[in-house]
């Protein structure tokens, strides 16, 4: 081990150009941490207990807390807080109750909690939004009224086609994004930045649509192509790729908390989860029409209930948690329609409507009502694990060959019986007894006399009592033990003609064509039926009719059409923002799920409607997005820019696109990457998932909840409990240490040097330096660094080990974990 650092401190040193895997994401990355804590934890907190003495209104002790410019100035004891010192700030003292003259809030003190949230601002150098002034709250009332201003918000409108702004330098516009992007720079007084280099430019690419990094052969031939349109060609190749869908699977997948396992302490693996992911895939991979995709995870049971393609994509409404040993019941019910109803708002709207579920939301308008009634679209829900993913005919087929061998073993299976039904009732009794009396009741009626809400909770309740879908087999004990065991075998004999179990899926029905009522908690007088959000009445949307099937109630159908409509004001504003921000690395909307009063406005707004209504008019496909987005002029530019004084001044988080952003690898790119240069990547598509030792795809490895793969964990994987949007990108000493002295690093280094010496048939030095470089990189090592990297080959004359330190400092590199 020890040797491996030193080689590595050493290559890292000689080489001079490559830099710590710690080094710093770019400042583009968005939004910050420190925004989110100002934005969701200290503007609520200063709101709820601040502003009703310290604001426009009214100042106490001349106190304003509702700006920073007022918190600096302070009142007339001087400024309240020192930006990076708590220790020395009024704010802190007196919330801290530190000093007996000095308490505030002076009734209502606020939690420990609060406290340290507070101070962290501080120590973090008070974090606020330019120009953000904060609005006392409004006097309490019981119910929130949805007015005509809350109405008025940007995400609230139609989206309308844009007129085209006029520019000055129209020569650098190379279609209409840039027209946008150029007319704010220039208003601005900045410049774009100059094209990116062609080799730069097909790794940026390549690594943006299918997640790998370019050949040396693919860089070769785009660089040296010298048709007008290669870069139009390479990004079309790139879309027409399978491993587009691969890569931009993986992005759906955050969004809809995808796992394949429950969660909790026992974390139990879901074997059948994987289908869901491969429709993911393959729905990108096709290109198929957003308000498809959208219609066909909320409502493909009812959609097309007897086509596994369209029947496996309401694993999306199954993807959330389950905890096994969960007695209650009801409260667990409850728990997966908060999901599933929090996760939908999340995904396809861009609202945080969770606030809601216990109250009027303080910022968004928001109803409590509006909460429950969007819950009621999934109050019928039924999750299935018994539904086989095939089609009419292979079920035909299958029922056919296991009537034969039923008919073959009808006489052990008989003996068999008896003895498999008392098992199963010994240990549904014990189970049984687990469970409230009231609960209890319910499992002893006969299914045709549960109301439709027992019959969920029943459904529930028997996964942890005998769950036939799983346990194939009861356990036998006691006398009947060695009885069972001679019939086993006998019955062993006919395996050969009984036909494999039929794939089955993680999928969700309904529960039949009657919902359960849906209330708001403290008020069972008043059923909520199926509606939308209050505030989006008066828009031209139309309420989609529910029309019961003899199956289903038809809710979640009319919910996917309400979203899906072309005049949702939120839905397609919300998608292209996200391709957006995978793009750049920041959404035109900064807070890519959250399109509400505590997200961001858009930095572009008019920008963002001309890709909205592009999206609809071209009928959902995302594939023409893409193209639009990377053949503009704006994602051509370079990131190597020095910022200029007026961009550091007026810009320095490149909102307004002088420049391009540099963005780490996420997760998946980074070990993908590696054994795509190591040689190892095994590109086998669909099916199971794999170990996380396996070289296949990330995408295609066990994905568990409290069980991730160290790698992917150590580099802001999500951990799939709720609905992500944008991940987290750390610089943490744990990454270092992993890239360093990690197993499966120094495995992949090993594997790049071995498959770099056999391609190049060489053992020259400057041969194999040259090869790393052009593997890793996608460029020829420039002569500084071939030369020092050759001397440290030939040093004490082992190049072979030195070659596969040299191949390990690389996988470590800045150049190779970040895109310029």
């Amino acid at each position: 081990m020890q040797h491996h650092v030193a080689q590595f401190l050493a290559v890292a040193f000689i080489t001079g150009t490559i830099t710590s895997v710690a080094a710093a994401d770019s400042a583009s990355a968005a939004p910050s941490a420190d925004a989110l804590l100002f934005e969701s934890r200290v503007r609520p907190l200063l709101i709820d207990n601040c502003l009703s003495c310290h604001s426009e209104k009214k100042q106490k002790g001349g106190l304003r807390l509702d700006s920073l410019p007022a918190v600096l100035k302070g009142g007339k004891h001087g400024a309240e807080i020192v930006p990076g010192k708590p220790e020395e700030s009024r704010l802190i003292t007196a919330i801290s109750y530190d000093d007996e003259n000095l308490q505030m809030p002076p009734d209502n003190r606020l939690s420990d909690q609060q406290v340290k949230v507070l101070t962290e601002w501080v120590k973090q150098g008070a974090p606020w939004p330019a120009a953000v002034q904060l609005a006392a709250p409004a006097a309490p009332s019981k119910h929130r009224v949805i007015v005509d201003s809350d109405k008025a918000f940007w995400s609230f409108q139609p989206v309308k086609m844009p007129v085209l702004p006029e520019v000055k330098d129209e020569k650098w516009c190379s279609n209409p994004v840039d027209r946008f992007v150029l007319a704010k720079l220039e208003a601005e007084g900045l410049a774009p930045a100059a094209p990116a280099g062609r080799d730069e430019l097909i790794r940026r690419a390549t690594f943006d649509l299918i997640g790998l990094p370019p050949t040396p052969a693919e860089v070769e031939a785009f660089v040296n192509d010298p048709a007008p349109d290669a870069y139009e060609h390479l990004i079309d190749r790139l879309l027409a790729s399978p491993r587009y869908g691969e890569r931009w699977g993986r992005h759906w997948l955050d969004l809809v908390r995808f796992s394949e396992s429950d969660g909790f302490k026992q974390d139990a693996y879901r074997p059948n989860a994987w289908p869901y992911r491969d429709y993911v895939i393959k729905s990108f991979n096709d290109d198929k029409p957003y308000a498809q995709f959208v219609t066909e995870q909320l409502a493909g049971d009812e959609v097309a209930p007897g086509d596994p393609n369209i029947v496996v994509a309401t694993g999306f409404l199954r993807a959330g948690m389950y905890e096994y040993n969960q007695r209650d019941v009801p409260k667990q019910w409850n728990e997966m329609l908060i999901d599933v109803t929090d996760v939908t708002a999340d995904a396809f709207l861009g609202l945080s409507m969770g606030c809601a579920r216990c109250h009027d939301h303080k910022f968004d308008p928001i109803l409590r009502t509006d909460y429950y009634r969007m819950q009621a679209f999934f109050a019928p829900m039924l999750p299935r694990n018994d539904l086989p993913l095939a089609s009419a005919p292979d079920r035909e087929a299958h029922a056919s060959a296991m009537k034969a061998w039923e008919e073959k073993t009808a006489d052990i299976r008989a003996q068999m019986e008896p003895m498999e039904k008392a098992a199963i009732e010994s240990a549904s009794r014990g189970a049984m007894k687990k469970f409230e009396p009231a609960m209890q009741a319910i499992l002893k009626e006969p299914a045709s006399r549960r109301t439709p809400q027992e019959e969920q909770w029943a459904q529930l309740a028997l996964r942890q009592i005998f769950d036939g879908t799983e346990n194939t087999e009861p356990k036998i004990t006691g006398k009947n033990k060695e009885k069972y065991d001679v019939l086993k075998k006998q019955l062993a004999e006919f395996a050969a003609i009984r036909p494999k179990p039929l794939p089955r899926g993680f999928l969700m029905s309904d529960v039949g064509p009657v919902s359960p009522a849906v209330y708001v908690p403290g008020d069972v007088q008043h059923a909520q039926e199926p509606g939308f959000p209050v505030v989006l009445n008066g828009l031209p949307i139309t309420q989609p009719p529910i029309v019961p099937t003899a199956t289903s109630t038809g809710r979640r159908l009319a919910l996917a059409k309400w979203i899906t409509q072309p005049e949702n004001p939120l839905t397609y504003r919300v998608l292209v923002n996200r391709l957006w921000q995978y793009h750049f690395g920041r959404g035109l909307v900064a807070t890519s799920g959250d399109f509400g009063h505590l997200g961001t406005p858009p930095s572009h707004p008019e920008l963002l409607d001309y890709l909205a209504r592009q999206f609809i008019d071209n009928g959902g496909h995302m594939k023409a997005i893409h193209r639009l987005i990377m053949l503009s002029a704006t994602y051509r530019q370079s990131s190597l820019r020095t910022a200029p004084e007026i961009a550091r001044m007026k810009d320095p988080d490149n909102r307004w696109l002088w420049r391009m952003n540099t963005e780490r690898l996420d997760a998946e790119q980074i070990r993908d990457a590696m054994l795509a240069v190591s040689g190892e990547l095994n590109l086998h598509a669909g099916g199971p998932s794999a170990d996380e030792n396996s070289p296949r795809r990330s995408i295609y490895t066990k994905l568990q909840r409290n069980h991730p793969d160290p790698l992917l964990e150590a580099f802001d994987a999500p951990e799939a409990f709720g609905s992500v949007p944008v991940r987290n990108h750390t610089t943490t000493a744990t990454q270092s240490l992993l890239m360093i002295n990690g197993d499966w690093t120094l495995k992949r280094a090993a594997a790049m040097a071995a498959r770099i010496k056999r391609d190049t048939k060489s053992a020259e030095p400057s041969a194999l330096v040259d090869a790393a470089y052009r593997l890793a990189y996608g460029r020829a090592a420039h002569s500084d660094e071939l030369d020092a990297a050759v001397d440290f080959l030939k040093r004490g004359g082992k190049i072979d080990t030195n070659f596969v330190d040299l191949c390990h400092v690389i996988l470590n590199s800045s150049e190779f974990l970040y895109v310029d």
